[in-house]
């Protein structure tokens, strides 16, 4: 049989981690390698040699590659975009200087808002004018745009952001503008507002359409590089790239809309985490992802990942629909640090993957969460990234040195203080994500996954009231396991103010509309009719307010019952978001919204054997609650199903360990997942 073989990859930025699924046989082999921050093609294609060489499996015989990337996130938080311009509604050029005056910390005295991405002075207005009903009342200038077109020509424009005032009701003028600036600027990246968020709201809608504009010459440039090497070493593959809502698009797409990858890789640990929630019979988990660099929280509630219609990239607005996340700076490689007021801090900044922190040995000298842990005990030296990597304990101490003199603590003092501080801000990160939405911790299991995340979760979860902890096969690796899974998904909308009830007869047509866009969206994947699914959404408000909530609409019925059952659950996520509703309000429509799916075939897994409990033949000193205690190290795969394993204990994989502290036990599950259990309260 010939093989057929299944890649997927999350390219993080310590740590570059595959999942190989061969098809034929339903085995499952995982591997990481450092990331290549210069171009993470090259850690990619390393990666799937290592797997091919070690799982044995020909290259040619990749027939799928999934691949979740951070080159758009990155851009954007480094800055390191093109230089762009905006061409808008004459009247509206300083809407991105402008932004909003929301204050997203009350207590500040100063209010600071993040850079405008596209400068002044290259804002151009042009005279026209759409009505938001959409009817034209000022021609657009045709002259006028010419002119502009000169103008961004002699300043070497990379990128146009068109974004007129309200083409999401009529996008005619935007699209002649669009079709004028790509015959008279034809090496300059053209992005309309109308294609990639085609919403109300125009500073959310202008900063989305730069944002696009900008980072397509670099994701094009990337994606043209990844393409060329794939054909030369890797031939049959088809090549998807993941998307913030959790799907995958063709590179084609990746590359006209990568605004829409802005959160291509955690979306994977998200997918992971809805397909574990079946699994493990768990409908409500909070799931944390902490690897080298970030520590990323999802939601699963009632067996599903909360989508939101807008996101935010280092203080600017994406209004595109994404997996609703939240991700701080504390990763294994955040850098430990001591402010001002002599208060120990950790993170943002990470050591990354080069230098990485001080004990990976090559040249880091800050003291990182990963050397506090191997200072502790709760990492073996000798045996991280499965023995291919050891770690340099000496460089970690002398990296804690200098903090344990300016605190005047011990060196094991100054460990402690980190883990404790670092577990800190994932608890309050962990928390917010629920609170917020009005959910209880105590309804929840804590679904912890990332290389770093082991060590850390089940204090984590005390400190968060949480008493049980998943600790899924394949933890290291979990957001590429999850993208392994993924179909290609489009998402459609149109925007569509009014009372519900009352524009619900003739929103028939615009689903019309957006069911034969999502069709052609499909065909142009290669997607068989049959293979197609479409999920359908309304933003709804009470009439009145300023933000709307996003309510899944069941086959689009848009009848008198469809209407009642989506206005009725509208009422009750208000309810559980902000603690009232009031059904005597009446309910606004703002868009209608399409996901397009194309599922792509699932081969079904292999399950190895569960193995009983072996007796530990080996232990170290690991600092707990209360300093130093000889623990017991166990392999993973000798954990029981039916017996079980009290704390403290460190339990090891090759690419991750788990630190179980007194009072609490684990248990190996059907899934291979490990389930520890807080029994008593310390």
């Amino acid at each position: 049989m010939q093989q057929d073989i299944r890649i997927a990859v999350d390219i993080g930025g310590t740590f570059t981690d595959i999942e190989i699924l061969d098809a034929s046989s339903g085995a499952i082999h995982q591997i990481k390698t450092p990331s290549t921050p210069a171009d993470p093609s090259i850690g990619l294609l390393t990666g799937i040699r290592q797997a091919s060489e070690r799982f044995g499996f020909p290259m040619q015989a990749v027939q799928y590659l999934l691949h979740g990337t951070t080159i758009a996130t990155n851009a954007v938080l480094e800055r390191k975009l093109p230089l762009g311009a905006i061409v808008t509604t004459a009247g509206f050029e300083d809407v991105m200087q402008i932004g909003r005056h929301g204050r997203t910390d009350v207590y500040a005295i100063t209010l600071a808002q993040p850079e405008p991405l596209v400068a002044r002075r290259f804002c151009f207005g042009v005279t026209e004018r759409v009505n938001a009903e959409g009817k034209i009342t000022v021609p657009l200038d045709e002259d006028g745009v010419r002119r502009i077109a000169t103008e961004l020509a002699r300043a070497e424009v990379k990128s146009v952001a068109v974004c007129l005032l309200h083409a999401y009701a009529n996008p005619a003028h935007e699209r002649r503008i669009g079709a004028l600036l790509t015959e008279l600027l034809p090496n300059v990246a053209i992005t309309l507002a109308s294609d990639i968020s085609p919403e109300i709201r125009e500073y959310e809608r202008m900063s989305t359409t730069a944002l696009n504009a900008m980072l397509v010459p670099i994701v094009q440039r990337y994606t043209d590089r990844l393409a060329g090497r794939l054909r030369d070493e890797i031939p049959e593959a088809q090549v998807y790239l993941v998307q913030s809502n959790g799907g995958v698009s063709g590179l084609a797409k990746a590359g006209r809309e990568p605004a829409r990858l802005l959160l291509s890789g955690p979306s994977g640990g998200a997918a992971a985490a809805r397909r574990l929630s079946v699994e493990l019979s768990e409908p409500n988990l909070v799931a944390v992802d902490m690897g080298g660099t970030s520590f990323d929280v999802s939601v699963v509630h009632d067996g599903q990942i909360s989508m939101v219609n807008e996101g935010e990239v280092d203080g600017l607005p994406v209004r595109l629909p994404m997996i609703e996340m939240r991700t701080i700076g504390a990763g294994g490689g955040s850098i430990a640090w001591v402010d001002d007021g002599n208060r120990l801090r950790i993170g943002p900044h990470s050591a990354g993957a080069d230098p990485g922190p001080a004990c990976y040995g090559k040249g880091g000298t800050r003291l990182t969460v990963t050397d506090a842990n191997l200072l502790l005990g709760r990492l073996d030296g000798a045996s991280f990234m499965g023995g291919a990597m050891p770690l340099d304990r000496e460089a970690a101490r002398k990296a804690a040195q200098e903090i344990a003199a300016r605190l005047d603590l011990s060196i094991d003092q100054v460990a402690a203080g980190v883990i404790d501080v670092a577990n800190s801000a994932l608890a309050t990160a962990t928390r917010l994500s629920l609170f917020e939405k009005g959910m209880d911790p105590e309804d929840f299991a804590l679904l912890s996954f990332g290389g770093a995340g082991g060590v850390h979760a089940c204090e984590v979860a005390e400190e968060l009231g949480i008493n049980r902890v998943i600790f899924p096969a394949h933890a290291s690796t979990l957001s590429a396991w999850g993208i392994l899974w993924s179909d290609i998904a489009h998402d459609l909308s149109a925007t569509q103010i009014g009372l519900f009830a009352e524009l619900a007869p003739s929103l028939s047509d615009k689903a019309k509309r957006l069911i034969a866009e999502a069709q052609a969206l499909l065909a142009e994947d290669g997607v068989a009719p049959e293979a197609q699914r479409f999920e359908w959404a309304v933003d709804l408000r009470y009439a009145g307010q300023a933000f709307d909530l996003r309510v899944p609409l069941d086959g689009a019925d848009f009848s008198a019952i469809g209407v009642a059952k989506a206005t009725a659950a509208f009422h009750d996520l208000h309810r559980q978001r902000f603690s009232y509703d009031e059904p005597q309000v009446a309910v606004e429509i703002v868009a209608l919204r399409l996901k397009a799916v194309g599922g792509l075939a699932k081969p079904v897994p292999a399950r190895g054997g569960l193995h009983q409990t072996e007796a530990s033949t080996r232990s170290r000193p690991v600092h707990g609650r209360h300093g130093a205690v000889a623990t017991p190290v166990w392999n993973r795969d000798a954990i029981s199903s039916s017996q079980p394993l009290a704390g403290p204990a460190i339990v090891e994989e090759p690419y991750t360990s788990v630190y179980l502290p007194a009072g609490w036990t684990i248990l190996t599950h059907a899934s291979g997942a490990l389930v520890a259990d807080r029994s008593a309260s310390h």
